[in-house]
């Protein structure tokens, strides 16, 4: 037999299953083509990509159920996790229209362009869609339907060859074909890794929004935060700090790629059923009376005894002071702020309005707000969870009603106003720990936002409950610690905590999942102790 079947093993050492190879071009081509578009929106559209259009959509998409799993599962994580899903998902439809293309023509290049349009649909859906957002789409598509055809090519030239020529032509050394086909897989391979790192190190907007961040003075409190008294920290060896540095503080929101705001252009609108529209300026805001307050904020996702949750010292103007100017109007019982991803919250109106310090807030633990944490300004409101208040990269308050306007996760299966449950938390032991017998210390935190912590009890075994020691309070507006030793001899233990408020209210002690307004039930830990 002078020739091999398509498929076959042959002399130059070709591919048993030449469809490997086509599912190997489909994805350089396909992964040349993102990481290209990732390039260029770091410098001509910076706030969305294709990729981060997709994973937009997708995050918008999901149920609640499924974004609860999310952050169960992956915490902090679930960004990072997402993306790897969508490069999963989109190396699969590479690989496959790679086959598809080296087995009839056109029909892989024409399961990417559907692709294709699917990242130009989700892309004009966003927000921050532009025209060069669009373009960027578009241009992908195109640059993986002409890298696909042009691989695919060359592979059906190196196929070709190597059933054409005899044996002894083969034996003398590989196919040019071979190696032009495997020269262009390379490239593209190589170009995807290092594009792909480049694109994730590199973001224009981000760079610009960084170094205006960096030449950011912020002014002198109008009214500095009080001095965190001696006795707020229970001073046990393991436990979180009182005050959450930035670096460790949670963050939870829907922002695939955190928006990059240049405080320059930065405007902040108040609409609505207002008397008169405002319109603030980042200088302007610096200008202001700003106050300087410690207020812990919470996620409403955060499960029982989760550390979705943290206390820092914000600096920013009081909304209601906001407000006042522009003087809403009689009926209105909401105020719909808007982030500049699109994103949206509904507080009530009468949060922002009483003597609790709701602020714009602009500075974080005596630094401008990081880029995550929403700078150049957010909102900062103690007592609600963050899904109807925190809104970060702020741009608009337009003041309504409940009854006319819906926030991003009220359609969703979320409540429309989420107060913040009585809480707490033990930190140490860690569950599962094994302990010396003897005096064995337990702390943790507990929170009431807006009300304050009256007594934190534990109990071991459901025994009865003991009082722990509870630190002082920076504010009513901030977690509280706690700590207690117990003696205790060898044996298992299962030990919970409860918090009652400074109202009388005790912690629920039912055991309902975070869905539609918040976790209930009690933090519960179990402990080995040795002789």
């Amino acid at each position: 037999m002078s020739s091999s079947e398509p498929g076959q093993a042959t002399h130059d050492g070709g591919p048993r299953q030449p469809a490997r190879a086509a599912a190997a071009a489909g994805v350089v081509a396909v992964g040349s083509a993102a990481v290209l578009g990732e390039l260029l929106a770091g410098f001509f559209s910076p706030s969305l990509s294709p990729v981060t259009a997709v994973g937009g959509a997708v995050i918008d998409a999901v149920p609640p159920g499924v974004k609860d799993w999310a952050v169960t599962v992956f915490g902090t994580a679930d960004k990072a996790a997402l993306l790897v899903g969508i490069a999963l998902v989109m190396a699969l439809a590479a690989a496959l229209a790679g086959v598809l293309e080296y087995r009839k023509r056109f029909t892989g290049t024409t399961l990417i362009g559907l692709v294709g349009m699917v990242g130009l649909a989700a892309v004009l859906t966003r927000t921050q869609a532009s025209a060069s957002a669009a373009v960027l789409a578009v241009l992908a598509a195109v640059v993986a339907v002409l890298l696909l055809r042009f691989l695919v090519r060359r592979l059906q030239d190196w196929d070709t060859q190597r059933t054409q020529e005899p044996a002894a032509v083969q034996a003398a050394g590989a196919p040019a074909a071979r190696r032009r086909f495997l020269q262009v897989l390379a490239g593209g391979a190589v170009f995807t890794a290092a594009g792909g790192l480049l694109a994730g190190a590199w973001r224009g907007a981000a760079a610009i929004a960084s170094e205006a961040r960096s030449r950011v003075a912020l002014p002198v409190p109008a009214s500095p935060a009080p001095a965190i008294p001696a006795a707020a920290e229970a001073k046990v060896d393991g436990m979180q700090p009182l005050v959450t540095p930035n670096k460790d503080f949670y963050r939870i929101d829907t922002a695939l790629a955190v928006p990059a705001v240049d405080p320059a252009t930065w405007v902040l609108r108040v609409t609505g059923l207002v008397d008169r529209e405002v319109e603030l300026t980042f200088a302007e805001l610096l200008a202001k009376p700003l106050i300087e307050r410690h207020i812990t904020i919470a996620c409403v996702s955060n499960n029982v005894g989760g550390d979705l949750i943290g206390n820092a010292r914000w600096l920013g103007w009081p909304v209601r002071e906001l407000l006042a100017l522009a003087g809403p109007r009689a009926g209105a019982d909401m105020v719909l702020s808007k982030s500049a991803d699109g994103w949206t919250a509904g507080t009530p109106l009468e949060v922002l309005s009483d003597g609790r310090d709701a602020l714009l807030a602009v500075a974080m633990n005596g630094e401008p707000l990081p880029l995550e944490h929403g700078f150049p300004v957010r909102l900062v409101v103690p007592g609600l969870y963050g899904y109807v208040s925190a809104t970060k990269w702020v741009t608009e308050l337009k003041v309504t009603r409940f009854a006319d306007d819906a926030a991003y996760w009220t359609p969703r299966g979320w409540s429309e106003r989420g107060p913040i449950k009585i809480s707490s938390r033990i930190d140490v032991p860690r569950n599962g720990r094994s302990v010396q017998a003897g005096t064995v210390l337990f702390g943790g935190v507990a929170w009431a936002q807006h009300t304050g912590i009256g007594k934190v009890e534990l109990r071991l075994n459901r025994g009865p409950w003991q009082q722990a020691d509870l630190a002082q309070g920076i504010s009513v507006d901030t977690w509280y610690q706690w700590k207690l030793g117990v003696e205790l001899t060898e044996g298992r233990y299962e030990v919970q905590v409860r918090a009652t408020d400074l109202a009388g209210q005790v912690q629920d002690e039912r055991s309902r999942p975070v869905v539609p307004d918040g976790a209930t039930g009690l933090h519960t830990i179990r402990v080995d102790v040795t002789p």
